[in-house]
């Protein structure tokens, strides 16, 4: 389970404006934003130890060829 945030009405107004002028979705704006904003935090830190622990215990999903 992932906790998803709320965001304020008036910056999702902003990231609707802003994609339209970039031409872009608003999901990779805002994926783009908080890649540069986050990049190199701690937070980013532990989240990929995180994810290197579970893609050890883990292996990526194959779907069998037909």
């Amino acid at each position: 389970m992932h906790y998803s945030p709320v965001i304020r009405r008036f910056l999702v107004k902003v990231l609707y404006h802003e994609a339209r002028h970039r031409r872009k979705t608003m999901t990779v704006l805002t994926s783009e934003i908080l890649s540069q904003a986050l990049q190199g935090s701690e937070g980013w830190r532990l989240a990929e130890e995180e994810a290197s622990k579970l893609s050890e215990n883990h292996p990526p999903y194959c779907p069998k060829a037909s």
